[in-house]
């Protein structure tokens, strides 16, 4: 059984993940573009696994959605998106990005492609900078 490590962007909550991903989608809803500020969500999926807060857990807070299952917990000082328990606590997710530890394994599926933004096209024909271009 694996543990992966993960934590928020300042550093203030970090978390482990005991047991096994079942999934890995990329979901391109229109929710889930909102709620990450970009193309699509990254998310594992465990019915199995479980969540154990190391540090920052009175930080953590949970948004739900109003009428819909849309949930999202995230870091009250910095914003980063968290895991969280959905479905009566049946369904672990994990944002992929809020990991430490390297996957070994690569998403199952784009999801809710209809969602697709417009922009969201031909990404592997851009150009590929090290570093920041801005900075550089």
């Amino acid at each position: 059984m694996s543990i992966k490590k993960g934590s928020c962007l300042c550093g203030e909550v970090h978390f482990e993940v005991e047991g096994d991903f079942e999934s890995f989608f990329l979901c391109h809803c229109g929710r889930c573009r909102k709620d990450t500020g970009s193309s699509h969500a990254a998310n594992l999926f465990s019915s199995s696994a479980t969540l154990r807060w190391l540090t920052g857990q009175d930080k953590v807070k949970v948004f739900t959605l109003p009428s819909t299952l849309h949930t999202k917990s995230f870091c009250s000082v910095c914003g980063s998106a968290l895991p969280n328990i959905q479905m009566e606590g049946d369904l672990l997710v994990v944002p992929a990005g809020s990991l430490d530890s390297e996957l070994f394994f690569k998403p199952n599926a784009h999801i809710n492609i209809s969602g697709k933004a417009e922009w969201d096209q031909d990404f592997e024909t851009l150009p590929k900078i090290d570093n920041d271009p801005v900075n550089a």
